[in-house]
């Protein structure tokens, strides 16, 4: 039902004027009468009204200055003027002034219903077209937001190499904040557990419970949801942590634990991380969240462990480090690695929980280039889940380190018949790096720096294989996905154009139609013909 409020200092005329028009009948609702526009404004103050139906010549306020306060500060109200036939002219030239439409004294019936109708066609067309814009705002806000759950992902584990690729990705993101030296920020590592034995209960209740924790990361400013595939049963939050809002988290985690219970009948399980601060050591935060929540107790209840209350001490693994187990593995020498691992997980007089921090970062390492070269076979994936479990249950550490070397030789040889295959599964694994990667600013250097092959070489065997050098390839890759993204017609041009790795919209719209002989906006629009 439509709110009406009837203004007229006659009396007669308002009682005449509801009995015009079956106003329920019509879809209308006389919820208000006035005897001059000031009671009317008053009215307005206390009732949300669609339409104010005024006679002009009134004391206190005449219906001309109503309609133009109404215009001023209740702009979604349609004003309707009743006027004698000497004022015609005045209504008619007044109509800027918020005057939706008016009606000749005296009010024939038949022209007020039509006028009503006119109306309200009008206001629930607008209505339509509002819920319409928020649909299509949510569903745009929806695809950005995974995009960036995605790229938060790839920063904490330490998928990215390049700094200045990093933050032009951030600024189309929308994620440029993260970018700064000084930003501090915390992880959290979530599990969800319940004391049903039926596992069908938890099944069913995971997206409910991922759809909460998207909503509750929006309530909280500062706040990102994302998960690691690598982990099935876990959650992830990034927390920037301001000076005013030092118990940011501690209120996140007390109201997010409440919900879950409540809403969904579940025990949540929270690592904290520690916090850190740039980029650089997002990874560090996300790793110490994950090693936090490892310590938690077996068992259906709600824990939250955080990194502080722990042992303190940490073998960090330092760059140098990384470097030798990367080089170890690309270079497909298992002593190398093997001598390396014992190096920084041999160490006299290391606390248990070292041991484990590093064992699971070394895991971690490990397990990217499963991603990197699209080798991710059954075999891997138990070697890996069979060794986080290790670490998590805090087993005996040779047995940790058994599984890290089993798990390294698997991928060592996986590799060494990516190398001699006459480039073909390389390039295959290029290819898929490039298909997950492929809005990021990538170069054949690049590649050929984190593939550990010749660039030249590279070139090459790329061509040879796919049949078109690396550029022709990636612009090609990039439009397709972004005819793909156009079919969306919620997403605007730039969006599309972020998202396929272009900072400049004009600049996408010349590659595109270079590509397919058509502009963005031509093909979207014969996508509907």
């Amino acid at each position: 039902m439509l709110k009406v409020i009837i203004t007229d200092d006659e009396i007669q005329i308002l009682k005449g004027l509801k009995m015009k028009v079956d106003w329920e009948q019509e879809g209308f609702q006389i919820v208000g009468e006035a005897l001059n526009g000031q009671e009317t404004l008053d009215f307005l103050q206390t009732k949300e009204i669609d339409i104010v139906i005024t006679d002009i010549r009134m004391p206190v306020m005449d219906g001309m200055e109503l309609a133009k306060r109404c215009h001023e500060d209740y702009p979604d109200i349609k004003v309707i003027v009743l006027s004698g036939y000497s004022e015609f002219e005045y209504v008619r030239h007044s109509m800027q002034e918020g005057v939706k439409d008016y009606i000749l004294k005296p009010v024939d019936p038949d022209e007020l219903l039509e006028t009503l109708r006119k109306v309200r066609m009008e206001i629930e067309e607008e209505k339509r077209k509002e819920k319409e814009t928020a649909r299509i705002r949510w569903v745009a806000n929806s695809r950005i937001q995974e995009v960036q759950e995605q790229y938060i992902l790839h920063i904490a584990t330490g998928e990215l190499l390049e700094f200045h690729m990093i933050q032009d990705r951030l600024l189309q993101l929308q994620l440029d904040h993260l970018a700064n030296d000084d930003i501090n920020v915390i992880f959290l590592t979530v599990e969800v557990r319940e004391g049903n034995e039926d596992i069908s209960y938890l099944k069913s209740r995971w997206l409910p419970f991922q759809m909460l924790c998207k909503e509750l990361a929006t309530y909280y400013p500062g706040t990102y949801y994302f998960n690691n595939p690598s982990y099935r049963n876990l959650v992830h939050f990034m927390q920037i942590i301001e000076p005013e809002q030092e118990n940011l988290v501690t209120h996140f985690i007390r109201d997010f634990q409440i919900k879950v219970k409540t809403l969904l009948k579940l025990e949540t399980v929270i690592g904290v991380g520690s916090v850190v601060t740039g980029l650089v050591n997002f990874k560090s935060g996300y790793i110490s969240s994950l090693y936090s929540w490892g310590q938690s107790k077996l068992g259906p209840m709600s824990q939250v462990i955080d990194e502080k209350q722990l042992q303190k001490e940490v073998l960090q693994i330092s760059e140098d480090i990384e470097k030798k187990l990367t080089i170890a593995i690309e270079g497909l020498d298992i002593e190398m690695f093997k001598s390396t691992l014992e190096s920084v997980t041999g160490v006299e007089n290391q606390s248990i929980f070292s041991f484990y921090f590093v064992a699971n970062r070394v895991l971690i390492l490990v397990s990217s280039f499963t991603k990197k070269y699209d080798i991710e076979t059954r075999e891997i994936q138990k070697t890996i889940w069979d060794c986080q479990q290790s670490i998590s249950g805090l087993d005996a550490p040779q047995k940790v380190i058994a599984y890290l070397v089993e798990l390294a030789l698997i991928i060592i040889e996986k590799i060494r018949l990516t190398r001699f295959s006459n480039g073909k599964i390389m390039i295959d694994s290029i290819q898929h790096y490039l298909d997950v990667h492929y809005a990021n600013e990538i170069s054949l250097t690049l590649l050929s720096k984190t593939f550990h092959i010749n660039s030249s070489y590279l070139s090459e065997i790329f061509k040879s294989h796919v049949g078109q050098n690396f550029s022709e390839y990636l612009v090609e890759l990039r439009m397709k996905k972004a005819k793909k993204f156009l079919e969306d017609r919620e997403l605007k041009v730039i969006d599309v154009a972020n998202l396929v790795g272009f900072l400049s919209s004009g600049y996408f719209s010349t590659v595109f139609k270079k590509q397919f002989g058509q502009t963005p906006v031509e093909y979207r629009d014969q996508l509907i013909k």
